[in-house]
């Protein structure tokens, strides 16, 4: 685990173009439109409150060529007051502008985020496979706040330090030309400056982000297998792991801390000076005659007004390019290709059960070493199971649950590689349960990902109940299919509620009937609070053979019309192994099965035999009758594969 830290994430994408900043900020349009004219109306207030700033200085020369140079008490005092109110109305009207804008961003954000986790539960599970779960967790926190953040602050005064600006240099030449054309001289250096930072911070920024992603994958993996880091003394190797990836992102940190030092002391510097070379020329001026001081006043008041407007842009625009990256980010995800049906709704409770059916999933088997054409088995052929009683025309048109011509690759093997499975043919009769023997390795478990459609096959067809899988949407597809995994995942809930995810409006006797065919109702009784009771994240306050029972509960209780087990039994005592088999055979004579199977225990529950080998399947029959005419069957149930497996 700790080794895995040191690696180069996969989804660390800095090396691809770059966007540019605009493009990418531009994307968020369809969140920032419902609330455009609440955001619209900030913006004006904010600009509103900005350009009576700029309104001060020409109060100021009125009052230094006016009441103070006729040394008019009155005036002064008139002047004082107008100043004083100016001053509070642009307080209230900045004030307005954070009113205005604090809800409908916190909405846009809460919108953003949710839009993120659906489309992650719709994303296929190859997808979760290539993406580490620490980069998915700060898309949907870290970067959905600098994205709020963002619209709070760095877009809105973009546009007001811009609109600021622009009318503040209207106001300097008309005022004094001359001395407006040396505070502008440094524009277009600036504009070159902040087109390098730009490029650059854009770049560090990205890489940060996905830091911070690589960073919490691993104090999540921390967390989630801390008995393994304590039962193998394996602490200092992983702090060692967190403190390399801590010193990286410190070290990306500090460099953004350069490069936005570099900016902010040009954006600040350039400026200054021409400030100081306004200053020395408007004194010239004053002392010439050619200048009243009341002017070189305002000028300077317009001047320095200008200053936050002018040295915020480094600032502005490094918060920017965080934000790009973080659009970009958030993207990546929302960019890839959802296989759920178009339009289709799932209810809470069915995503919550993808999810622990998809994590499962992704603990894939890999795949066995391809043979050579003249030592593959011959595939076995579902022939004589077309005309079976209460087929139709054909195997692919039959009753059940069908395999035509099955074959399947992940998404991420060398294209050069075999295919995992090929050629998969089988037929499981309404009502039998087949077992799927194989070695370790030989795509069992990929198997039986195909039929809730977890995984599509490459080719071939998959059919239930005559229907093809292809066609059938996921949602229903996963409402006739039930499954239960040899990991099992439970959820930070309740055991009942962890049980009800397999079966959307159970009621509480099918609830029972579920914990007693899994013989987990009496360990459930004597929880503290009995069902009701909270068993923690991952269920790790339960025993293996615990959790293994309440996913087993959890696959029956919507008295699934297929039911998938991969060696859903693999955890419990020999004792209470005997007891599931006993009260599991009373469900599998009511529903189609497939079953995953090491150990003849688990065999024996199964009508017929599939031995999986090479990718096809070799042989099948009944467990006697392989054990008879198969040797590689007997080695598997005789103990002499338990090496290979």
């Amino acid at each position: 685990m700790a080794d895995t830290a040191q690696t180069t994430n996969q989804t660390d994408r800095t090396d691809l173009p770059q966007r540019s900043a605009v493009r990418s900020l531009l994307r968020l349009w369809p969140f920032i439109r419902p609330v455009r004219a609440r955001l619209g109306t900030a913006a004006c207030v904010a600009v509103l409150a900005s350009c009576i700033s700029l309104v001060i200085p020409l109060v100021l020369k009125w009052l230094v060529d006016g009441p103070v140079a006729a040394r008019d008490p009155g005036g002064a005092w008139l002047g004082g007051a107008f100043l004083l109110l100016l001053g509070l109305a642009e307080a209230l009207l900045f004030g307005l502008r954070r009113w205005l804008v604090a809800r409908p961003l916190a909405g846009v954000e809460a919108t953003m985020r949710e839009t993120l986790y659906r489309h992650l539960q719709r994303l296929p599970v190859a997808f979760h496979d290539r993406w580490p779960s620490g980069q998915l967790l700060s898309r949907g926190t870290t970067d959905l706040q600098l994205l709020r953040m963002f619209f709070a602050f760095p877009l809105m005064f973009l546009l007001v330090n811009g609109v600021t600006i622009l009318v503040g240099a209207v106001i300097l030449m008309v005022q004094r030309w001359s001395l407006g054309l040396v505070l502008l001289a440094p524009v277009l250096p600036l504009m070159v400056l902040c087109s390098v930072f730009e490029a650059k911070y854009g770049r560090a920024a990205r890489r940060a982000q996905d830091q911070v992603g690589d960073l919490t994958t691993v104090v999540e993996e921390s967390v989630l297998g801390i008995r393994i880091i304590k039962g193998f003394g394996r602490h200092r190797s992983q702090a060692r792991a967190f403190r390399e990836l801590t010193r990286a992102l410190r070290s990306t940190e500090l460099g953004k801390a350069r490069l936005l030092a570099w900016i902010w002391g040009c954006i600040t510097a350039l400026p200054e000076l021409s400030i100081g070379g306004a200053l020395v020329c408007g004194a010239v001026q004053v002392a010439d005659g050619e200048l009243s001081a009341g002017t070189l006043v305002a000028f300077l008041s317009t001047a320095l007004a200008l200053r936050w407007p002018v040295d915020s842009i480094g600032f502005l625009l490094a918060m920017s390019n965080e934000a790009a990256a973080a659009t970009d980010r958030y993207f990546e995800v929302l960019d890839e290709p959802a296989v759920e049906d178009a339009g289709a709704t799932t209810p809470a409770v069915q995503t919550r059960s993808g999810t622990a059916t998809d994590s499962m999933a992704s603990a894939r088997e890999t795949a066995a070493p391809d043979t050579a054409a003249s030592d593959a088995p011959a595939p076995y052929t579902a022939a004589s199971d077309a005309t079976s009683p209460g087929t139709t025309a054909g195997a692919a048109t039959a009753q059940g649950l069908v395999f035509s011509g099955v074959a399947f690759r992940y998404p991420d093997a060398p294209p050069d590689s075999p295919a995992l499975l090929r050629d998969i043919t089988l037929h499981i009769r309404p009502g039998e349960t087949m077992a799927l023997v194989g070695a370790t390795g030989s795509g069992k478990t990929t198997l039986t990902a195909l039929v809730p459609r977890l995984y599509d096959p490459t080719a071939g067809r998959i059919s239930l109940d005559g229907r093809d899988l292809a066609t059938i949407s996921r949602d229903e597809a996963r409402a006739m299919v039930a499954v239960a995994f040899e990991e099992p995942t439970l959820f930070s809930a309740t055991a009942a509620e962890n049980v009800l995810m397999g079966g959307a409006g159970a009621l509480e006797d099918e609830l029972r009937r579920a914990l007693v065919v899994a013989q987990a109702d009496g360990f459930v009784d004597a929880l503290p609070e009995g069902s009701a009771t909270q068993v923690g994240e991952q269920g790790l306050s339960l025993s293996g053979g615990q959790r293994q029972r309440l996913a087993l509960a959890r696959a029956v209780v919507g008295r699934p019309r297929f039911l998938i087990l991969d060696d859903p039994l693999s955890a419990l005592d020999v004792h209470t192994e005997a007891l599931v088999e006993a009260a599991l055979r009373q469900v599998l004579s009511t529903t189609t099965a497939l079953v995953v199977a090491h150990r003849p225990s688990t065999v024996l529950l199964a009508d017929r035999v599939a031995l999986l080998a090479g990718g096809r399947i070799a042989a099948v029959g009944t467990h006697h009758e392989l054990l008879r005419d198969n040797p590689e069957y007997a080695a598997l149930m005789s103990g002499e594969g338990e090496g290979a497996r």
